[in-house]
């Protein structure tokens, strides 16, 4: 490797290095240097430099309607949860709109598998290396140490990490380390990493602890924000309501005969079509889908199609084979293109016994599917009850039924009230919601220096 001509010294790094050229960096455009302590023996420790970077350490962007082009990490689980999903969508909208994302995470979120090459969109996965002595990997310190390296190696303005543990703790140590003092973090509070995960013991201090430390904080719904005030002593002031958000351009109605033709494998027969997407955890109450599913078949030709996979998933085939009801039960697994699939139901349900938003809901609405829920968390938010849909109380089954019944018989008010969930949901509309988070990074960029 040709040696570059005088040594470089850098603050907080290595007494006396020297620096090298290594390669051309395809994906990036620019190139790879770095630097290796005077002598023998010293680890190689490497950073980017490409024109993006040169043009935006130089100068400020904008875009023609004068809002400033950022470079943002975001942190996520890369799943089929809610958290994950929103995360995925406000990336690929923000990388639209010329900002710099940059993912970083242990897998490539799932639903970036759905869509080509985007410009501005760069996925760091993160590796977790195995020790004997470590019963089990330390993620947190491999995110924190990735975070690290790409707040350095890209100059990132904002971290924006979904989900309280471990994300902004790792966010966190990450800024305690990096040479980028200006970064700031911002957490997006999802739901059960409040009302669940961070009253466990062993996770609340570290919750209050990632809240305190955080540059600026996000709550998806009005409920969430009640909630981590109450037991977490944030100040409400101090939390920006900023929803879920949909792609309404994507998740739309199909006419009655493309629903025909599409759903012919499963309800060849005109069958009702009920639908449920989860994870199948405890709080999700998918027993209760199922309940209300052999209730409803009783009295009208029904079939209920389940989405995703989960630990419930099983307990729910059993109770399907107990009611001689497993030919009326459709499974398809995990799925990316639900917005394919939501459209073809003629009721969403959803079920949980906690439920800060309810983002599936919210899709199915926008594909025109009525829904029938628990009135929990932040799900009186998005659905009005009796117009864009149905509430009930957590394990009301045959409340529940009644009101899947009710359009199940009544066409007319099953066409209005899918009318009114359609045009409910855009209340929820992604270019909205998605300009009010960058109204949230202005706003905490602008602030003052973190200490």
């Amino acid at each position: 490797m040709p040696r570059v001509a005088s040594p470089v010294v850098r603050a907080g790094d290595y007494r006396r290095s020297w620096l090298f050229l290594v390669r051309p960096t395809d994906a990036v455009g620019g190139l790879r240097f770095c630097a290796r302590p005077h002598g023998a023996g010293g680890s190689v420790r490497c950073s980017v430099v490409h024109p993006l970077k040169r043009r935006a350490q130089s100068a400020e962007k904008e875009t023609e309607q004068g809002r400033r082009i950022m470079r943002i990490g975001i942190t996520c689980y890369p799943s089929q949860g809610g958290s994950g999903i929103v995360a995925t969508e406000l990336g690929l909208m923000l990388a639209e709109r010329g900002h710099q994302i940059h993912f970083i995470s242990y897998a490539q979120p799932i639903r970036l598998a759905s869509y080509a090459f985007r410009q501005n969109l760069t996925v760091h996965e993160v590796a977790t290396p195995t020790y004997p002595v470590f019963q089990y990997p330390p993620y947190s310190l491999a995110l924190a140490s990735k975070m690290v390296q790409v707040i350095d190696d890209h100059d990132l303005e904002i971290m924006h990490v979904h989900y309280a543990l471990p994300h902004a703790i790792a966010a966190w140590l990450a800024k305690q380390m990096v040479d980028n003092q200006k970064v700031r973090i911002i957490t997006t509070l999802h739901g059960t990493d409040i009302t669940l995960v961070g009253l466990e013991e062993a996770y609340y201090k570290p919750t209050c602890f990632a809240l305190a430390n955080s540059d600026g904080i996000t709550a998806v719904s009005e409920d969430l924000r009640q909630q981590t005030c109450q037991r977490f002593g944030v100040r409400c002031e101090d939390i920006d309501v900023v929803p879920n958000f949909v792609d309404r351009t994507r998740f739309v109605p199909l006419s009655e005969a493309e629903r025909v033709e599409r759903r012919h494998a499963w309800s060849g027969r005109g069958e009702f079509v009920m639908m449920h997407l989860s994870n199948y955890r405890p709080v999700k109450r998918a027993k209760d889908v199922l309940q209300v599913f052999l209730n409803v078949r009783k009295q009208v030709p029904a079939k209920l199609v389940l989405i995703g996979e989960g630990p419930e998933l099983r307990d729910c085939r059993a109770m399907a084979a107990e009611a001689g009801a497993t030919e009326d039960l459709v499974l398809l697994g995990r799925q990316v293109a639900v917005w394919e699939l939501l459209p073809l139901a003629d009721v969403y349900l959803l079920t949980s016994e906690q439920e800060s938003f309810g983002l599936s809901a919210l899709e199915a609405m926008s594909c025109g599917v009525p829904v029938v829920a628990t009135r929990v968390g932040g799900v009186p938010e998005v659905i009005v009850d009796d117009d864009s849909g149905y509430l009930c109380e957590v394990g009301d089954v045959d409340a529940m039924t009644q009101r899947v019944l009710t359009l199940a018989r009544d066409r007319q008010r099953a066409t209005a009230m899918s009318e009114a969930a359609r045009e409910r949901a855009s209340h929820f509309e992604a270019p909205g919601i998605v300009g009010r988070y960058e109204a949230v990074y202005e706003r905490v960029f602008a602030a003052a220096s973190p200490s």
